[in-house]
């Protein structure tokens, strides 16, 4: 089936993971520090701070109709209460420049990373931290101009909301620690405060945020040990976005729960380079459990997609899901668009290891390779109809 008029397919970055030299965020400061668990830093990372236009031009080229990219607060407030004029018209400059090549940006207030200053404070969990986040998405008027029609406030609180430790993720594949009921409360306040904020600003622009679904699955007679983990970690973030214009869903892979919690993955399973398991039927699962839960609110893909060196295995497993995507919307799920993780080979909180860009860069030259897979998932996006998952 044809996707419908207007369906947004294009692809996703995060600042900190593209950008390079961020120097005044928290993660600069661990992925720096002696002692640091990280096993490499960020460093210049894909350098698209500067190299933005030709990361656009290229998106644009290949058929995409979006991009999904992230504002830096830590640049845009680099010390407390200090807002840097010149950040914030460098990200105007993007989105003009994405308007200009053909390119919907949609943006991402928060992507995991703070500013230094405000990590230090305490972050999520200091008194004041609903205000100041609503400051500094009020403070980005500029940005939110003409031609932005979605913002994203946080990417995925409900890990934010599980890091144990400063910088800690855990993978999908390990379970997530459960997160703390205030610091869930926190981020559900701080994500309507933004929102209120930005729709002062701008009352057109449609606001949301991105959930990372889990795809919880029981085993016989673990039914209730499922819905018990699964409820703290993910369905109250879903459900918190009822009264949003619209909700992003990431999926990757599933996770299996057994009587006494999460479950390693199958023994003999295919694995990507993350460590997950190799799950395509994540985003069609991920997609029905969120429209169950959120009603008539709109879902956007913001991210889905495969650490992988094999493009072939990216295209194949892309294909999987967006045949699951069409089905759940010829069953007549509200889904208004897909957009790739992640349009380049970026930094991946730790490591540059794990390989899900549509587009390799050269980490000494950053020349911008379109891989097979962008190319074709590109077809897709001009033509409107899934292509055949061949190269």
């Amino acid at each position: 089936m044809p996707f419908p008029d207007g369906f947004l397919f294009g692809a996703s970055t995060s600042a900190h993971q593209t950008e390079g030299g961020n120097t005044t965020s928290d993660w600069w400061h661990l992925e720096n520090r002696d002692g640091t668990p990280l096993p490499e830093p960020s460093g210049d990372a894909a350098d698209s701070y500067h190299r933005w236009p030709v990361d656009m031009d290229l998106l644009a080229e290949l058929g995409f109709t979006d991009y999904r990219f992230g504002v830096e607060w830590a640049r845009i407030e680099p010390e407390p209460g200090q807002f840097s004029r010149a950040a914030i018209a460098h990200y105007r400059r993007m989105v003009d420049g994405a308007l200009d090549c053909g390119l919907r940006p949609m943006i991402t207030l928060h992507h995991f990373t703070l500013p230094h200053w405000f990590a230090e404070r305490g972050g999520w969990a200091a008194p004041d931290a609903v205000d100041r986040f609503a400051r500094y998405a009020a403070a980005i008027a500029p940005i939110l101009g003409e031609g932005v029609e979605y913002v994203c406030t946080i990417n995925e609180p409900n890990l934010v909301a599980a890091r144990t430790a400063p910088g800690a993720l855990s993978p999908p594949s390990t379970g997530l620690p459960l997160p703390s009921a205030e610091l869930t409360e926190t981020l559900i306040a701080a994500h309507r405060a933004a929102g209120a904020a930005v729709k002062a600003i701008a009352p057109a622009v449609r606001t949301g945020w991105s959930v990372a679904n889990q795809v919880c699955q029981a085993v016989p007679g673990a039914e209730e040990t499922m819905l018990a983990y699964r409820r703290p970690r993910e369905d109250v973030f879903i459900e918190a976005a009822r009264e949003d214009d619209w909700i992003g869903v990431q999926a990757y892979t599933r996770t299996r729960v057994g009587r006494h919690g999460p479950l390693p993955v199958p023994e003999g399973a295919e694995v990507t380079l993350t460590g997950w398991e190799y799950y395509p039927a994540a985003l069609g699962q991920a997609l029905r459990h969120t429209a169950a839960l959120v009603g008539d609110v709109p879902i956007i893909v913001t991210e889905n997609g495969i650490a992988t060196r094999d493009d072939h295995r990216r295209v194949a497993y892309t294909h999987r899901a967006l045949q699951d995507l069409a089905r759940a919307l010829a069953d007549g799920l509200d889904i208004r668009g897909y957009l790739h993780w992640s349009a380049l080979d970026t930094y991946e909180w730790g490591s540059y290891r794990p390989t899900f860009g549509l587009i390799a860069v050269d980490p000494h030259s950053f020349l911008r390779v379109p891989k097979p897979s962008a190319r074709w998932l590109g077809r897709m996006a001009r033509s409107g109809t899934l292509p055949p998952p061949t190269l």
